[in-house]
């Protein structure tokens, strides 16, 4: 089994955490996990009670990490040949790609990449990165929280985070529809 990102470098078997087996190599220090190896792993570790609004979104969170330099390159599958596909992982400090073989659902982290999955509380729900229902709530996620940081900006923290409340009051309002009118003809004049 060759490393995804050096196909001259054989995979080093071991474990990644306790109870995980994983296959390191040794020049880029990234993990391949094998699906046989991860399911089990998984279902020891998850909370099959939780929904995908609870798992954390990473862009709410500044997490100090360093994509490898290998992150950006395209990786073929140890297992089985496919080439894997990217999961983008956006931090508020920049970002990085978990990938997964569409065959045999392996996946590769490089180096660093699982201690900031764990450090989000993402390492037993990988799988869920891959799915269209997490991509479109990230994509929600994320572009409420670019709506607030620049409102934030635009206005100072202050007057921002009262504007928040307001929003919040008026969604929750039966009549809040007629608060958002008022405030509309306000800035009309």
């Amino acid at each position: 089994m060759f490393c995804p990102k050096h196909s001259q470098e054989s995979l080093l078997a071991g474990q990644l955490v306790d109870g995980l087996n994983a296959h390191r190599c040794p020049t880029c220090n990234g993990a391949w996990i094998a699906s046989e190896d991860y399911q089990p792993w998984q279902v020891a570790h998850a909370d099959p009670s939780l929904s995908i609004e609870s798992l954390t979104v990473p862009i709410n969170h500044a997490v100090a990490y360093q994509p490898s330099r290998y992150d950006s390159r395209a990786g073929l599958c140890p297992s089985c040949g496919f080439y894997l596909v990217r999961g983008r992982i956006n931090l508020q400090t920049g970002s990085f790609f978990v990938e997964r073989c569409p065959g045999c659902k392996g996946m590769w982290c490089d180096d660093g990449e699982w201690a900031v999955l764990e450090e989000l509380g993402l390492v037993a729900y990988l799988p869920v990165l891959f799915t269209d229902e997490w991509q479109g709530y990230v994509r929600r996620v994320e572009a409420e929280f670019r709506e607030r940081t620049a409102t934030s900006e635009k206005l100072g923290a202050d007057i921002a985070e009262k504007l928040f409340e307001l929003a919040a009051l008026l969604e929750e309002h039966p009549n809040g529809d007629f608060g958002v009118a008022y405030l509309m003809r306000r800035f009309e004049k």
